[in-house]
């Protein structure tokens, strides 16, 4: 016999709902909230007669529930600011006769404490679980073509018109330019407009895989090669691009010893899996990027000078954003429907003001930094018109500062008796400066230290000592 819920009796239901995840609600089809407990209502600073039959963003600071009703589609273990707290939420869609009638919502962790707690224990198996997520949504297909490389000026259409043209070869391409420029999408433009593009793009970042597992993750590892190797081995990324294309994302940040490795393989055109004996044929064809100057390392004997010249076939300079200011309202109109879509804001513009600050600014970050900037003005964005005030404050402050070096009268820049000019050591002067290009950098990265290092182009170690010299958090 089949027994369900209606052995157990109704007054025990609410106390079984409570022991099994303290914060719950429920919404309908259209986010009103159906049923919502005690436990939440008290965190939420409200009860449960006032939250019943209201809007759930009206209720719940953050939610996404209205937004699973119209997906369809569960989030698991996702990270919920909710009143200066992170808290761990699952949301389910509900489904009944397939159909979607509402939406679940639990709270896995119901202080930061817990959560800290749970993300100590599992620190290891997390990053290693968000690098391979990373590829899986990669998958193994590109994504972009040329039409989706936006720009007129005359150096990134010599690059792009480069790209074209070499796509079809089979010849290894060196993709240089600083970070944020976009090499990644020429990588997948490239694949796509080659003899390859039905078969695998395989994407890796050399620079964010640990070193230990980076032999591991190009070549595989066969049965028993360390302890808790997956029973009957793994392929390497070499053997899942086979006939397509591998990306090397970051070269230069590659590690000497796998340097050797790899030239191996593209001399040999065949890997050989760690612990394993025999020698496996690839035909992959190589794209390789970075933002560092990889012949100046080649003098310094940070990278091998015939891997460099393996790679460096055809090489293609993609120029940064403030060498190409002429594109920047077309790359901004781009990156503006992509982000409509995303945040489901159609038809958003810039006024001309805007258009002119954008234009002004040197762009460190170069497009990522730009997205970065137009995301945070849609976040706080009312109507559908960006204006200087959505802006972050070093965007809204530059031109004032321009407009206030133009206002100085010739005079006032004369040493006089009344008006001696203030001249600080050399060390203090080089040491401000530092530390303004520190804030800079860490104002474009929304303050990720790792990535601010990348662009001022110094190791972690150094950045974080400069940023403890100069009391920067």
């Amino acid at each position: 016999m089949n027994l369900g819920m209606e052995t157990i009796p109704l007054n025990w239901h609410e106390q079984i709902i409570n022991l099994l995840a303290e914060r719950i609600v429920v919404v309908d089809r259209e986010g009103i909230i159906l049923y919502i407990n005690e436990a939440y209502c008290e965190f939420l600073g409200t009860t449960v007669k006032e939250a019943i039959n209201r809007p759930v963003q009206d209720v719940i600071e953050n939610t996404r529930m209205h937004i699973v009703v119209k997906t369809g589609q569960k989030e698991l273990a996702a990270v919920h600011p909710i009143n200066g707290s992170e808290m761990v939420a699952n949301r389910f869609p509900l489904v009944v006769d397939g159909e979607i009638v509402g939406a679940l919502g639990t709270v896995m962790f119901r202080s930061p404490e817990e959560w800290r707690m749970y993300k100590t224990k599992i620190q290891n198996l997390a990053e290693e679980l968000k690098y391979y997520k990373t590829k899986v949504e990669k998958e193994l297909k590109s994504k972009y073509h040329f039409h989706d490389l936006i720009g007129n000026s005359t150096t990134f259409l010599a690059a792009k018109k480069l790209a074209e043209r070499i796509s079809a070869s089979n010849s290894s391409v060196l993709l240089i330019g600083e970070s944020g420029t976009g090499k990644e999408l020429f990588a997948h433009a490239i694949h796509n407009n080659s003899i390859r593009a039905t078969l695998p793009f395989v994407a890796i970042n050399c620079a964010s895989i640990p070193e230990h597992l980076l032999e591991s993750e190009l070549f595989g590892y066969d049965d028993g090669a360390f302890t808790d190797a997956k029973k009957g081995g793994k392929k390497g990324q070499f053997e899942v691009a086979n006939n397509g294309t591998l990306f090397l994302d970051e070269i230069g940040d590659m590690p000497l010893s796998m340097q050797s490795k790899l030239l191996r393989v593209l001399q040999e055109k065949e890997v050989q899996r760690v612990g394993g004996q025999k020698s496996i044929a690839v035909d992959v064809r190589i794209i390789a990027a970075t933002h560092r100057d990889l012949e100046k390392m080649v003098e310094q004997g940070k990278f091998r000078q015939d891997l460099y010249y393996r790679l460096n076939v055809i090489k293609i300079e993609i120029p940064p954003l403030r060498k190409r200011k002429t594109d920047i309202p077309l790359i901004s109109m781009s990156l503006l429907k992509k982000l409509g879509d995303k945040f489901y804001r159609k038809g958003i513009e810039l006024t001309t003001e805007v258009q002119q600050r954008l234009m002004e600014h040197l762009w460190p970050g170069n497009i990522r930094e730009l997205e970065n900037v137009l995301e945070r003005a849609i976040n706080v964005l009312d109507g559908k018109t960006i204006e200087v005030s959505h802006l972050p404050l070093y965007l809204r402050d530059q031109v004032l500062e321009s407009n206030s070096i133009n206002e100085i009268k010739p005079m006032e820049n004369v040493p006089s008796e009344n008006n001696p000019i203030q001249i600080s050591s050399l060390k203090d002067t080089l040491a401000q400066v530092e530390k303004e290009a520190i804030l800079n950098a860490l104002v474009v990265t929304n303050g990720n230290k790792q990535e601010a290092a990348k662009l001022l182009e110094i190791s972690k170690t150094s950045f974080y000592e400069k940023c403890k010299l100069y009391s920067i958090r």
